[in-house]
């Protein structure tokens, strides 16, 4: 139960990290659903999928922060 609430918690994280400094937002997002991973097992199938997403988000949100110009912290 406390896995799947942060697996939701890192998910929403990692999308706004998207459009708001992403490398502030997005390592504690992929912190929070490697934690929810370790307290859920390898059946919490919601918090491989924030994992995946932090990442993609990751990558995604430097991306378009260093392209822009605009700040990344």
């Amino acid at each position: 139960m406390v896995s799947g609430l942060l697996a939701s918690l890192s998910l929403f994280a990692s999308l706004i990290g998207l459009a708001y400094h992403p490398a502030r937002l997005i390592p504690v997002a992929l912190l929070l659903a490697l934690l929810a991973t370790a307290m859920g097992g390898r059946d919490n199938r919601l918090a491989l999928v924030a994992l995946g997403t932090g990442a993609v988000c990751f990558v995604i949100g430097m991306t378009v922060a260093v392209i822009t110009a605009n700040p990344i912290f």
